[in-house]
């Protein structure tokens, strides 16, 4: 790849990708399917030549197109909604997942003819529906507040987590050549592992890090430090034989975390728009039209399979879950498409394993295009449809549909027990610590494993000292979390088999309990550490004379501040869990009690203190007592600030509150009167 022919497709495809936009949104039609016939149009299968220089150099940008892509996906991603919708949106999304990768699979086979790597890879094009797509629809037709929407949106950003996993798996088996229950269980355990650690240390760090930054009032360094942590995670499961998508997804969901995730969409949107773009019209490139009439019957057939397979498994999931026949048929007609995922599953096929004798491209194409037109309609008629299937079902049907929802209903409030809860939570942090001690341990085999002569000769000549004394050092420091949480367990398992009488023999078992739970958690978090070091210690004996020692003395003499540091890391990723919640109630303080004797405005000068600081980090209620509800900025009305909302120099606004009230802010923004 030159350095012309590279500038040169970049320009060709960043001009056609423009100019399709504009076209594309005058129609008022899907942009994506209009970058893929750009590409089409500029593909050498059209005019037996191409207009690119390099066309692989096409498909190396369109790489980014797909870092930027799960990146967002990732950065969309709410917990609080999750939460409330995850007990209907997660078994669907497995349910669809399984049923449809399964489909696919067998079309592959037994219809197409084709190997086993390829089939599932189809079956991983079709399991996915199009979130994106699904919110661009749904905006348009103001659905947004009918109840059945929250489940649709929940059950897709699920189904965009599963599958990212399952593409993992699958390039996985595609790279290792095999498929036996070892290749499965290697691939399952470090997928699971990677998952762990990626979203703890990043939940942990990551937010804060970010946070801090923000508070620079720089967007660059903010931006750059963002994608600095991207491209290092995607490179990190890129090198773990994942796939790029799965590192960029997992970096999206850790800067959801953050208190500023809405200002780095922001900044994340016009990149994430231009490689996306260039992303289309690289599927676009490799797609032959005459191909796609040749496959039409394969087109169509692998379209009625998506459109009735994931209407009938999303309906059936719902139901199972629990929702009303409806809102479960709504559900069903709203996700029986897919859409950029596909795309992606498509080149990371033919990137991956360098088959271009499949057509999966035109296929898969091709149906995603036909879907993604009919969804709208589908969408509309969802209403409609949801309450005729209501209506006409047989009362003695509805009957026993309701007996199984006020069924799912009991059982979750006897579910929600506190206690029965507790001991679950604390059982779940356990495993996850455990996990977490894994891959640190897997993470240091690895780096063992690495030549570190050209970055120095004396570190590579004792590298396993280093990294082994890195490795107790975060060992140790998770190990005063599974203290912590082993008290809570045995506690709680204490509690239920015996409860809060004081008779002597309830004190007694009651003792016995408790020690011997502790006893077994904490044996049991030795012997890993053990057989870790073990398997990880220097050979030589002196080396392992000065790890001991070191670790020895960091025990007697630093014990308090690794359980602090435990401790910390511990609260810092429960604070990154409960971020929207915190932000929702930072909003509702911020909004509580408006004062109405005044209104005001004023101006932000060019060199007030609070230029680039978000309101919420200016804590202006609290230090003023004044109120900003609007801001114009450029000629544009901004009616909905709120607490992650930056000022600019020039920005109007228009604030709420007394004499003194609004006097304070003007001191704080620097305003001269």
């Amino acid at each position: 790849m030159s350095e012309g022919a590279f500038f040169q497709d970049l320009a060709m495809l960043m001009a056609v990708a423009g100019l399709t936009s504009v076209l594309f949104a005058r129609l008022n039609w899907p942009k994506a399917i209009g970058y893929i016939l750009a590409g089409v149009l500029l593909s050498p299968h059209v005019w037996h030549g191409s207009a690119l220089a390099d066309v692989s150099s096409v498909q190396t940008i369109g790489q980014l197109g797909i870092v930027f892509l799960m990146f967002t996906m990732g950065l969309g991603l709410s917990t609080s909604t999750l939460k409330r919708v995850g007990h209907v949106a997660l078994p669907t999304a497995m349910l669809d997942t399984v049923v449809m990768v399964a489909l696919g699979y067998t079309i592959g086979r037994r219809c197409f003819g084709w190997e086993t790597v390829p089939s599932l890879f189809l079956g991983a094009a079709i399991c996915d529906s199009a979130t994106t797509l699904l919110a661009k629809v749904i905006d348009e037709l103001n659905w947004g507040r009918r109840s059945f929407v929250r489940y649709v949106l929940g059950t897709s950003v699920c189904e965009d987590i599963v599958c990212v996993g399952v593409i993992a798996l699958i390039t996985g088996f595609a790279n290792g050549g095999g498929m036996s229950f070892a290749a499965l269980g290697r691939s399952l355990g470090g997928l699971a592992l990677f998952f762990v650690a990626t979203l703890f240390f990043g939940l942990v760090f990551v937010p804060r890090f970010l946070t801090l930054i923000a508070t620079r009032r720089d967007d660059e360094t903010l931006l750059l430090a963002l994608l600095g942590c991207c491209f290092f995670v995607s490179y990190v499961a890129y090198r773990l034989d994942f796939s790029l998508a799965l590192g960029a997804f997992l970096i999206g969901v850790v800067g959801a975390g953050s208190d500023v995730r809405a200002r780095l969409a922001r900044l994340v949107e016009p990149l994430r728009s231009m490689f996306a773009a260039v992303f289309f019209v690289s599927v676009g490139l490799l797609v032959d039209p005459a191909a796609c009439w040749h496959h039409l019957p394969a087109i169509l057939l692998l379209t009625a399979v998506v459109m009735l397979g994931k209407f009938t498994n999303c309906t059936f999931g719902a139901v199972a879950s629990g929702l009303e026949l409806k809102t479960a048929v709504q559900m069903g007609l709203s996700l029986a498409q897919i859409g950029e995922f596909a795309f992606m599953v498509a080149l990371l096929y033919v990137t991956v394993t360098g088959d271009f004798s499949k057509p999966m491209y035109p296929i898969v194409v091709g149906v995603s295009i036909l879907t993604t037109v009919l969804n709208p309609l589908m969408i509309r008629l969802s209403d409609r449809a949801g309450t005729w299937v209501e209506s006409a079902c047989p009362l003695r049907v509805r009957k026993v549909l309701d007996g199984y929802r006020g069924f799912l209903a009991r059982y979750r409030e006897t579910e929600g027990d506190a206690k029965h809860a507790a001991v679950r939570h604390q059982f779940g942090a356990l495993v996850f610590c455990w996990a977490l001690s894994v891959a640190v341990a897997m993470a240091v085999s690895l780096l063992n494993g690495r030549d570190w002569s050209r970055l120095s000769v004396f570190f590579e000549a004792h590298k396993r000292i280093f990294f082994c004394l890195a490795m107790n050092v975060v060992l140790v420091s998770m190990l005063a979390i599974v203290l912590r949480q082993a008290r809570a367990l045995a506690n709680g398992v204490t509690d239920i088999l015996v409860g809060s009488g004081e008779a002597r023999w309830q004190l007694a078992v009651r003792h016995v309990t408790r020690f011997t739970t502790l006893a077994l958690v904490v044996g049991l978090a030795f012997l890993q550490i053990t057989i870790i070091n073990i398997n990880l210690a220097p050979t030589e004996w002196w080396a392992r004379c000065v790890v001991a020692g070191v670790l020895l003395a960091a025990a007697l003499f630093g014990w308090r501040f690794f359980a602090k540091a435990g401790r910390d890391a511990a609260a810092s990723f429960s604070e990154a869990l409960r971020t929207d919640e915190r932000l929702a109630r930072i909003s509702r303080e911020v909004t509580f009690s408006l004062p109405e004797d005044s209104v005001g405005s004023l101006v932000v000068p060019a060199l007030s203190p609070a230029i680039g600081v978000t309101i919420g980090a200016l804590n202006i209620r609290a230090k003023t007592g004044a109120l900003v509800v609007a801001v114009e900025r450029e000629g544009e009305k901004i009616r909905h600030v709120g607490p992650e909302f930056s000022f600019l120099a020039g920005d109007s606004l228009t604030v709420i509150g007394d004499g003194g009230q609004i006097a304070a802010l003007k001191d704080l923004l620097g305003v001269v009167a």
